[in-house]
């Protein structure tokens, strides 16, 4: 059985993720968006849905300490899907150049002001890690700082900044976003299963707030 997390498996689950994200930033506020390839779709209906991101704040789950024209920066490629194609004012980049101490403290400055985020949209990764806080690392534990330095433990092997645990769960809102046969087993253990530091994304629900996932047939296949 799911526990704290309303499962939805529909027949577009990008459109659906779009809109839930159009929606969020209609509402304004301060939004958090992912990396990973899967979700530039996401992106591109979503700035058609609502092109106006005047009324929010927006920041990023993780970033990898790369410069942002580097093809694996998260920023770089949200931005080609999405800041191109809206009215957006107000981006907090986590600054990867800069490495992962120098950058996670000057976004934890950055942060100061925001005691929990309005949306969160988090993809998960095949061995279940989230943002960039990965199986069984001291990183999961952190409670006193919003955003942290981290290492890779999935290709690619560069280090990472991160937003915490705490700052994921106090969100108001959280939505997954998983697709491909590949995110199976991933997703069975962190929607379905237990709540384990082996999979951190089972770790991930809004404490005063809602979660859903949202997933294709193939992601779903074990849930």
């Amino acid at each position: 059985m799911a526990r704290n997390i309303d499962i939805v498996v529909p027949e577009d689950p990008a459109q659906l993720v779009a809109e839930k994200l159009a929606a969020a930033v209609h509402a304004g506020g301060n939004i958090v968006l992912t990396g990973g390839g899967s979700v530039a779709h996401v992106y591109e209906l979503a700035a058609a849905l609502e092109p106006d991101w005047s009324k929010v704040d927006v920041w990023f789950t993780d970033e990898r300490c790369v410069p942002v024209d580097d093809e694996r920066s998260n920023y770089g490629m949200v931005k080609q899907a999405l800041f191109d194609r809206v009215d957006a004012h107000a981006v907090h980049r986590m600054r990867g150049e800069l490495g992962r101490e120098e950058g996670s403290t000057l976004y934890e400055q950055e942060l100061a002001a925001v005691e929990r985020f309005d949306f969160i949209l988090l993809g998960l990764g095949p061995d279940g890690h989230v943002a960039s806080l990965f199986p069984l690392q001291p990183t999961l534990d952190v409670t006193e700082r919003k955003a942290i330095g981290a290492e890779a433990h999935l290709e690619p092997f560069v280090d990472r900044i991160t937003l915490t645990m705490p700052m994921l769960r106090g969100a108001k809102e959280i939505v997954f976003f998983a697709t491909g046969e590949k995110k199976a087993d991933a997703c069975v253990r962190a929607f379905d299963g237990e709540p384990s530091r082996e999979t951190p994304g089972s770790l991930v629900r809004a404490i005063r707030g809602t979660t859903t996932a949202v997933l294709d047939p193939a992601a779903a296949a074990k849930v």
